[in-house]
């Protein structure tokens, strides 16, 4: 069974995936669609943002990324790794944390400071 679920999954997964970890800055480049028919356009939004949260394994693994909107409203989005709407995944900043899940930032308000990792 396990062959055959890797034999399919080789065809959806994405190799060019950096490594990313909770409390690193990223900027994800999505294709989103607008329109129908004919005038149906393709451009690429990026959303750029804190990693607060990555989950799973495989091909349902996914992250969170939270970012601060407009009148400081927090704007969060889950990604999936291995979506075919992410065009690219730049790594900005390395953050380095002691947790895991980093949803004590829902609660900040205003900046959100997180030391830079050494690697």
């Amino acid at each position: 069974m396990d062959k055959i679920i890797n034999a399919v999954e080789t065809n959806y997964k994405k190799e060019d995936i950096p490594e990313i970890r909770p409390g690193d800055t990223v900027r994800v480049n999505v294709k989103v669609v607008e329109g129908e028919g004919e005038k149906k356009r393709e451009r690429i939004q990026p959303f750029e943002g804190i990693v607060i949260k990555i989950r799973g394994a495989g091909l349902g693994r996914s992250f969170t990324v939270r970012k601060m909107g407009a009148d400081r409203v927090g704007v969060e989005r889950i990604f999936p790794f291995h979506s075919p709407s992410i065009s690219s995944i730049e790594v900005l900043k390395k953050g380095k944390t002691r947790r895991a899940k980093l949803y004590y930032l829902r609660d900040v308000k205003g900046k959100i400071r997180i030391k830079e990792r050494k690697d």
